[in-house]
């Protein structure tokens, strides 16, 4: 072995910067990128990650030591098998390349504001959907001060007021009004609904409207202070709320907690000042029901709108690359003859390429796939994406690091790369899931009231809540087969489940994926009745690095669709009893 000294790099503009944190020991074992040191200047913190596999040998500062270029920080005995041959730290290009990285960082100028605040916080909470909310009810449950910022009136965000909630309000409707039909060849028939979209749009907001009352009233109980406007950074230690009224504020905080959540991703080429176009939040409000409908985006928002108003008496078109990207393509196979048999049309490998307004119709063109050159619709709902809003609050007037997409990076505590400044949900990266947003915003609380705590989940469950549901979570196949990792899968049919076929959901499927060698649970998926319920049985075994026994030793009750989970781990251990389906 080889014993290098770990310098500091080149800082810049700065003669010094100050040790803030020695993040490890002598003799402790270190891998690449492991971060050693933390180091501060005035405008922003840094950590100096190890650029080899090694042994830390001694550490030559200690907290409250100022270092400048040059100076030693400590000795590393390096693994020889951790060093690239082609280039090592020592080449000028990557010692170039990091110094680089290092100086763009601390040079981060934020701006700084020395007028009087009008109101000062521990906690900072910008945004207050369910990251922000939860962020904020943590910290002050932990005895800390807290603001709550939010631009909406309501507190809850995209997913409570425009998005999850109201959506699932609607998708309830719908599934009731399918199976209304479908009793018609179990002997039970019901005349043809009427559907009043009035009282319909009206059974939404009650919904999102007790929900967010519920959360003004627990904002309350808290003791959190609530502002609404909208909120920008001015320095790193404060920002201006601009409310709808064009008055103005400026709250000064100790720590802030950036949850300003994402956009709808809008193509540049659509007329949105035409009414007859939509995006998710549009297609919410039930304002008609249009006789033809197009969706572009066969994602989770753009199929969930489908099964709404195909329900209420729509005509689908769907256009989009495939359905549901990121999930096993053997699942979509099945949940796709589903939909072609429902939809007027779907088309994959294809996309929408221009939008002309005609007092007709919308006339849309096309290109790929088996999709027309033309065609005409009563209403265009355009759901491909979501961007972040990183860059939409001033960020650099903070110090804070924002990438071209907009995204704010954080660490496994969410802290951004300035000390105090803390970041969660779908500003910080994919997957844009509520259910994630609310455990970061847990994590940056309780680590700014001084627990020692890190995002390391697994696995994050993923959910449509289509006709029939799909609902996965760990890694796909796809995932398992481009890291190179021996796999096997068991699949059980629902048509063999005396649950499923008693409720009419004989197309359903149950999948698991496990390590050939460990047997240890690696992935999940479900499409059927229920999916979104069932899969948090799938998503505790991996986060607990259960083995695929664990699950099929596990009783469950009968009749339930909870056995599918139970009979796909029996597939793939061979033992199930319920299809015939031996081990190879």
């Amino acid at each position: 072995m080889s014993t290098i000294t770990i310098k500091v790099p080149d800082i810049g503009d700065f003669d010094k910067v100050e040790v803030i944190e020695v993040l490890v020991t002598a003799g402790e074992t270190v891998n690449v990128e492991d971060s050693l040191i933390t180091v501060e200047s005035d405008k922003a913190s840094m950590e100096i990650p190890s650029p080899q596999a090694g042994i830390i040998k001694s550490v030559s500062v200690q907290v409250g030591d100022n270092v400048s270029e040059g100076s030693n920080l400590l000795e590393l005995e390096v693994i020889e098998s951790s060093i690239d041959k082609t280039t090592t730290t020592e080449s000028p290009v990557a010692e170039e390349q990091a110094s680089k990285a290092f100086t763009e960082t601390l040079n981060m100028q934020a701006d700084s504001y020395d007028g009087e605040a009008d109101q000062h916080a521990q906690v900072l909470v910008l945004g207050a959907g369910p990251g922000g909310y939860t962020a904020a009810f943590r910290a002050a449950d932990l005895g800390k001060k807290v603001i709550l910022v939010e631009k909406y009136d309501s507190l809850g965000g995209v997913c409570l007021n425009v998005g999850c909630i109201p959506s699932k309000a609607l998708l309830h409707v719908a599934e009731v009004l399918e199976e209304a039909k479908e009793f018609t060849d179990l002997g039970v028939v019901f005349n043809q609904p009427e559907i009043d979209i009035n009282k319909l749009r009206k059974h939404k907001n009650n919904v999102v409207g007790k929900l967010t009352g519920g959360l003004k009233q627990l904002a309350k109980q808290r003791k959190v202070t609530v502002v609404n406007g909208y909120g920008k950074f001015t320095s790193s230690h404060s920002i201006e709320v601009a409310a709808a009224d064009g008055s103005k504020q400026v709250i000064s905080f100790d720590n802030c907690i950036v949850s300003v959540g994402s956009s709808v991703f809008k193509l540049p080429f659509i007329p949105w000042d035409d009414k007859r176009v939509w995006d998710s939040t549009d297609a919410l409000e039930v304002n008609t029901i249009p006789e033809r409908l197009l969706i572009v985006g066969a994602g989770i928002i753009g199929l969930e709108m489908a099964t709404v108003y195909h329900a209420l008496g729509s005509k689908i078109t769907i256009v989009g690359p495939e359905l549901l990207p990121g999930v096993d393509r053997d699942l979509i196979r099945s949940f796709g003859r589903t939909l072609t048999k429902r939809y007027e049309n779907i088309f994959v490998k294809a996309h929408l390429t221009g939008v002309t307004a005609s007092d007709e119709g919308l006339i849309c063109e096309f290109e790929g796939g088996k999709a027309p050159q033309q065609d005409t619709f009563d209403n265009v709902l355009v759901a491909v994406g979501r961007t972040p809003n990183g860059n939409l609050v001033d960020a650099e007037k903070a110090g804070l690091l924002v990438d071209d997409n907009g995204f704010i990076n954080v660490d496994t505590q969410m802290r951004t790369n300035v000390d105090h400044i803390y970041a969660i949900g779908d500003v910080v990266g994919q997957p844009m899931l509520a259910h994630k947003a609310t455990h970061e915003a847990k994590i940056a609380a309780e680590v700014i009231a001084g627990y020692k705590r890190h995002f390391d989940a697994r696995t994050i469950p993923s959910v449509a809540y289509t006709s029939p549901e799909v609902a996965w979570c760990g890694k796909t196949e796809e995932e398992l087969k481009a890291e190179g990792t021996e796999y096997e899968k068991g699949l059980f049919p629902w048509a063999a489940s005396g649950r499923a076929l008693s409720m009419g959901s004989e197309m359903g499927t149950t999948k698991v994926l496990y390590d050939k060698n460990s047997h240890q649970m690696l992935g999940a998926g479900i499409v059927g009745k229920n999916a979104g319920e069932l899969i948090a049985e799938a998503t505790l075994a991996i986060e607990m690095g259960a083995e695929i026994e664990d699950v099929a030793l596990t009783i469950h009750p009968h009749p339930t669709l909870s056995e599918t989970i139970n009979f796909a781990t029996e597939v793939a251990e061979g033992s199930c009893t319920d299809i015939y389906a031996p081990k190879k």
